[in-house]
């Protein structure tokens, strides 16, 4: 058993880490538009509404918006199954609240579509990326509100309508697990908690009306075609307990809770035992209405989707379930940005997800964010993503053959460089293609190709099994 011939090879990219043009035909604001440019190990200031003198990454990105057909023609000599990029949805509903769409947006991406479909690229779209529209926060406190289901469900509809002929791989949420896993579910939820608000409140409100929008995204886009494959997306923690002692294996049980939260609710379709443990851990409550069970019940999703950069240590510290997470794994390396180096975890997460779910699952964000150095002669030696692709690529390979893993298939991230989503640097780059722009904003956005262009460009021509560094 290898991977089979309609695997789905691939890139991966976000809108408002790529797309620039932040302004342009009518475009609203997003949440990620008001945040400033920071470096490693400094929190990027969020803004109330964009002043002028301050860098915003997302305003230009890297220019997809005018640069679309360029960056999709390298990815057609890569030989891309698929592409994986979400729509900038204040692209499309610049409030979030209007009741018809933005034809100017809708017509970007029927462009954008269209030159994939050209090269036989397979779009795969995620339908929320960080990219909640700013209104939607300032005038309804976004998913703490219930009315963010209906406006979600309206954007939905809009474009599942309008791209049923296509688009088949949605996704709703990107990473929905970081709305609890985050102490400011910023990116996800587009919240910042208020003073004298209750955190675990705000947190299991939010999860449960995006869960619940989510479910009834999946319920409509099956009815407008049923060939569509609707699947959740997580941010998967792997996990290690930091000793044999059966507290820390308990340990590495509390750290992954808050993920399997939401993974449950959307495989299974309601709130298991594991998720009521999780909102007691908590200590908070939130609001059901009639018929939310059912929603939830019928809206369960066709495939997991998962992003996989690193793994973690869980240690018991009492009382109870006070865990501590973070500590340095002696086993493996870690990257420039202290992240664990761990290709068996990719194969290890694999196992736990099907194994919990019996779902098809979809590696949709996996790489080596990295400082690249351009030569006096041009080139551009990346052989340490080489190798840390190649090592995950035969780990999710083991999975396939070894363990029977049913995968759809693999788009690691960046596969051009874009901004970063935790700093909004460019000097963190993962893309098979280099971007000239520095962390100021600086530069003549020229693509370059690296020496892993050619290699990922092998790898998909033989399917996976030449990954030769």
């Amino acid at each position: 058993m290898s991977f089979r011939e309609d695997f789905l090879w691939g890139g991966a990219t976000a809108a408002n880490q790529y797309e620039g043009a932040y302004d342009a035909d009518g475009k609203g604001l997003s949440i990620a538009d008001v945040e400033k440019g920071a470096r490693h190990g400094v929190p990027r200031q969020i803004h109330d509404q964009v002043y002028p003198g301050n860098y915003y990454p997302s305003h230009e990105a890297v220019d997809f918006y005018h640069r679309y057909k360029e960056d999709i023609a390298l990815f057609a000599q890569m030989g891309f199954k698929c592409f994986r990029m979400s729509i900038n949805w204040p692209r499309i509903f610049p409030r979030g609240d209007e009741e018809e769409p933005n034809e100017a947006g809708l017509a970007f991406y029927d462009r954008v579509f269209a030159e994939l479909r050209r090269y036989d690229i397979e779009p795969v779209v995620t339908l929320s990326h960080y990219e909640t529209p700013l209104y939607l926060v300032q005038h309804y406190g976004s998913w703490r509100s219930r009315k963010l289901i209906d406006f979600f469900v309206r954007y939905c509809q809009v474009v599942f309508e309008r791209y049923k002929n296509q688009v088949k791989y949605w996704m709703t949420f990107n990473e929905i697990n970081e709305t609890m896993n985050q102490k400011q579910p910023y990116h996800q939820a587009g919240i910042l908690f208020k003073e004298g608000e209750k955190k675990a409140d705000v947190v299991l409100q939010a999860s449960h009306n995006m869960m619940v929008a989510s479910a009834k995204a999946v319920i409509l886009g099956h009815e407008i075609n049923p060939d569509f494959k609707i699947g959740c997306m997580l941010q998967y923690p792997m996990t290690y307990p930091a000793t044999c002692c059966p507290k820390d294996q308990l340990a590495k049980k509390y750290h992954m809770m808050p993920d399997f939260y939401y993974s449950d609710v959307m495989c299974r379709g309601y709130y298991t035992n594991t998720c009521t443990a999780q909102q007691k851990r908590l200590g908070g409550t939130f609001t059901q209405e009639p018929g939310d069970q059912e929603i939830l019940r019928q809206g369960t999703v066709d495939y997991i989707a998962f992003s996989y950069y690193f793994s973690s240590v869980a240690r018991y510290a009492g009382p109870e379930d006070q865990i501590l997470v973070g500590e340095k794994n002696p086993y493996l390396e870690r990257n420039a940005w202290d992240w664990h180096i761990d290709p068996l975890g990719l194969r290890l997460s694999l196992n736990e997800l099907y194994d919990r779910y019996q779902l098809p699952l979809f590696v949709v964000e996996n790489g080596l964010g990295a400082i690249d150095t351009v030569k006096e002669d041009g080139t551009i030696e990346d052989d340490d993503r080489i190798a840390f692709l190649s090592a995950h690529i035969k780990a999710l390979k083991d999975a396939v053959e070894l363990d029977h893993i049913d995968v759809m298939g693999y788009t690691s991230w960046g596969c051009i460089d874009i901004v970063s989503v935790g700093t909004g640097e460019m000097r963190k780059r993962y893309g098979y293609i280099y971007v000239d722009k520095d962390d100021e904003g600086k530069g003549t956005l020229a693509r370059k190709k690296k020496k892993s262009f050619d290699w990922y460009k092998k790898v998909i021509a033989s399917n996976g099994e030449d990954l030769s560094v």
